[in-house]
């Protein structure tokens, strides 16, 4: 078969090319850097397209170089906006994919502080502005949607509340300047430290990488972590919720679990699992269930480590999807420790 014919013409690629032959070029180190600050779908995407480049030729990535210094250089500078990140993103990707990109940028950034509080839940609010004047109170419950401002005066001590009220009943046209102040205030005290409150735990969230690691490297990467952090290699061993936790759940959450759970997954689990855990799924089956599922471990002969384990893993992601609903409570040794994931 004949090797594809190369192109010169740099026109003749599409953006997603044009992007992928000029990450290719800038060598490992960059290549690195710029994936760094991808998601996994563009990463996806632009590595097909390397692997589909073949032999290009150093005239063409030239070319492709002299086009991006002049695209730079005809402005004389480089201005972000919303409709020029959209046009570069209709040269990659799809125009679907582009549409629910742009859709998140705008969003947020296109709403008032009065639409972004209505995600705030009501108790947060009531607690900062209690310590608010009334007359400021006053106006941020009237920007805000009925029903929300309902919940949220409901919250607050009722003397403060009243107050709250006579002044929403006396208070007429708010100057601009007025409003202007207090959505100032609330972005910079009020949302600013929400964020920083909300922000995730590191801990908790290497937790969960951790827990989605294969055993061999969760052993290797914790062993290094002890090393050189043993604190936060303990903080992280008590945020994960490992297969040997499933012991510590109550009757009813393991039936939930079964309920659920892959029926095909389920012998392969139990397969490596310890007695005591055994002891717990057969304990809330049916007596015959119990057999069945007995006899369809004994007939399985020697398994596989890695089955074993990508089961057992199935069976963790069942119990937390399980407990983020509300269906089942994951805790750790004691109630002070209770977790909910």
């Amino acid at each position: 078969m004949a090797a594809p014919r190369l192109r010169e013409d740099v026109k003749s690629l599409s953006g997603l090319e044009k992007s992928a032959l000029f990450i290719l070029s800038l060598g490992e180190e960059h290549a690195a850097r710029i994936f760094g600050h991808l998601n996994d779908d563009e990463i996806k995407d632009l590595s097909q397209v390397m692997s589909n480049l073949g032999n290009v030729s150093s005239n063409l990535v030239e070319k492709l170089f002299m086009e991006f210094a002049e695209s730079m250089s005809a402005s004389g500078g480089t201005v972000g906006t919303l409709e020029s990140t959209e046009r570069l993103l209709m040269k990659v990707l799809d125009k679907n994919r582009v549409g629910n990109i742009m859709e998140d940028i705008r969003g947020p950034a296109g709403r008032t502080m009065w639409d972004k509080l209505a995600n705030v839940n009501e108790a947060v609010l009531a607690a900062y502005l209690k310590n608010e004047y009334p007359q400021t109170v006053a106006v941020v419950v009237s920007k805000i949607k009925p029903d929300h401002a309902a919940r949220v005066l409901s919250q607050l001590p009722e003397s403060f509340a009243m107050e709250v009220i006579t002044r929403m009943l006396r208070m007429e046209s708010v100057q601009k300047d007025v409003i202007d102040d207090i959505e100032r205030t609330l972005r910079n005290e009020f949302m600013s430290n929400l964020a920083r409150t909300n922000r995730r735990d590191s801990h908790e969230m290497m937790a969960e990488i951790f827990n989605n690691l294969d055993r061999a490297n969760e052993a290797k990467f914790m062993t290094a972590l002890e090393e050189r952090n043993r604190d936060a290699a303990d903080k992280i061993k008590g945020l994960m919720f490992t297969f040997e936790d499933l012991q510590k759940l109550d009757g009813g959450a393991i039936q939930a679990i079964l309920r659920v759970a892959d029926k095909g997954k389920l012998p392969t689990a139990l397969k490596g699992a310890s007695d005591a855990i055994k002891d717990l799924f057969f304990g809330n089956m049916s007596e015959r269930a119990g057999k069945l599922l007995k006899e369809d471990i004994a007939a399985m002969g020697p398994v596989r480590l890695k089955d074993v384990e990508e089961s057992q893993t199935h069976l963790i992601a069942v119990a937390k999807d399980l407990a983020a609903k509300g269906e089942i409570v994951i805790a750790k040794d004691s109630a002070e420790d209770e977790l909910v994931y």
